[in-house]
C-alpha cells in the first residue's frame, strides 16, 4: 500500500498531523509505509496490536499515556477482548471447538524475557492473566488444561461459562455438516497478539485466543507458544503472529522475526522474510492466512502477511492508526 493512501486512511493524516513537506519526503522510498514518518515522531510509547482491535489498542494506550509499564499494558490491553462477547476468537464467546468446549490459549511475556501461558483452558475469561500469574508465581512457563483452571482458580479467578447463545448456535448448525475449513480473514483466527514500548523504552508482549472454531479437542495452536506465537527480546524488539497456527509453529516464525532484527533487517524485511519462509514449505498451498507483526527497539514497526486483508493497528502521541498490510500473494 502506498504511503499517501496510508496517511489518507490513518487517524494522523486525517487529524491533519503530518505536514505537507513531511508527506513529499514519504515519497522518496516506498519501501516501508511507517519508516521516514516514524522517523520524525517520538518513537515510544507506542503500542500495535493485530487486526483492528482499536479499543485494545486504547486501552493499553491508557497505561502506558499515564506512565505504566509494557507488560501492565499488554495485559489490559488484550484482556478488553477477552472480555468482548462480540469477539468470537478471542475469551469469552470464542467459538468452541467440535465438542462444543470454548478453550483458550494465551502467553505473556516481559522486558527481561520472563514468560507465562496457559494452553487449554476453560472457564477462565482473562487467560492472559492467568498466564501472568504463571509467569509470577510459579517456576514454570506454562500450564494446560484442568491443571491451568485449578491454579486460576487458587489465584482468585471465577468460574464462567464462556459459550454463549450466538456462539452455540453457531456450533451446533456446524454439527448439521462438521465440515473443518478455515475461512481466510473472516471466521477462525483473528488471534489478538499486542506489543507495545513503555516510556523506558521497555518492550513486552502478550498473545490470547480461543483458537480454531471446530478444532478437535486439545489442539494447541501458536498462540500460547513462546517464540512461535510471540516473542520478545527487549535488545532488540519483539514480534506476534495471527493465522493458522500450525504454520507458525513449523517455523517459530515469532523468534525468526526477532532473529532477523539482530541481524540487522527492519521490522517490515523481518515479517516479510518470516512469511516467505512459511511459503517456501508450503508450495503451491494457498488455503491459510498468516500475519505478522514486529516492533524493534526504535519504535519502528512492520507487518506482512499470506494474504491480503490482514491489518494491525497502532496508537502513539500522534494518534491511532489501523494499518493494513502488505501481502505476500497480491490482490
Amino acid at each position: 500500500m502506498k504511503r499517501r493512501n496510508f496517511l489518507k486512511n490513518s487517524t494522523m493524516g486525517t487529524a491533519g498531523l503530518i505536514s505537507t513537506p513531511i508527506l513529499a519526503s514519504l515519497d522518496k522510498d516506498r519501501s516501508n509505509p511507517l519508516t521516514d514518518a516514524q522517523s520524525l515522531i517520538k518513537p515510544f510509547p507506542i503500542v500495535i496490536c493485530t487486526w483492528n482491535f482499536a479499543n485494545a489498542t486504547a486501552k493499553a494506550w491508557e497505561v502506558l499515556n499515564a506512565g505504566g509499564n509494557s507488560l501492565d499494558a499488554v495485559e489490559q490491553g488484550v484482556m478488553i477482548e477477552e472480555a468482548d462477547v462480540d469477539n468470537q476468537t478471542v475469551g469469552k464467546g470464542g467459538r468452541p471447538d467440535r465438542d462444543g468446549n470454548v478453550t483458550l490459549d494465551a502467553c505473556i511475556m516481559d522486558k527481561n524475557g520472563n514468560c507465562g501461558a496457559v494452553v487449554y483452558l476453560q472457564n477462565i475469561t482473562h487467560a492472559v492473566s492467568v498466564a501472568r500469574k504463571v509467569m509470577e508465581k510459579t517456576p514454570h512457563v506454562m500450564l494446560a488444561g484442568k491443571g491451568a483452571e485449578q491454579f486460576a482458580y487458587a489465584n482468585g479467578f471465577a468460574k464462567e461459562d464462556l459459550l454463549t447463545e450466538k456462539s452455540k448456535k453457531e456450533w451446533l448448525e456446524w454439527k448439521k455438516t462438521s465440515q473443518y475449513k478455515p475461512i481466510i480473514n473472516i471466521e477462525n483466527h483473528d488471534t489478538i497478539g499486542m506489543l507495545a514500548i513503555d516510556k523506558n523504552g521497555d518492550i513486552s508482549g502478550a498473545c490470547t485466543t480461543s483458537g480454531m472454531a471446530y478444532k478437535y479437542g486439545g489442539r494447541i495452536g501458536d498462540s500460547p507458544i513462546i517464540g512461535a506465537g510471540l516473542f520478545v527480546d527487549n535488545e532488540v524488539g519483539g514480534a506476534t503472529a495471527t493465522g493458522v497456527g500450525e504454520e507458525v509453529v513449523r517455523t517459530v516464525g515469532s523468534f525468526l522475526i526477532v532473529e532477523l532484527m539482530r541481524q540487522g533487517k527492519s521490522p517490515q524485511q523481518a515479517c516479510e522474510e518470516g512469511v516467505r519462509r512459511i511459503m517456501a514449505k508450503n508450495k503451491d498451498r494457498k488455503d491459510f492466512q498468516i500475519g505478522f507483526i514486529a516492533i524493534n527497539k526504535k519504535g519502528e514497526t512492520g507487518s506482512y502477511c499470506v494474504h491480503p486483508g490482514f491489518s494491525y493497528n497502532m496508537i502513539s502521541d500522534q494518534g491511532q492508526v489501523n494499518q493494513p498490510s502488505e501481502s505476500y500473494i497480491k490482490p
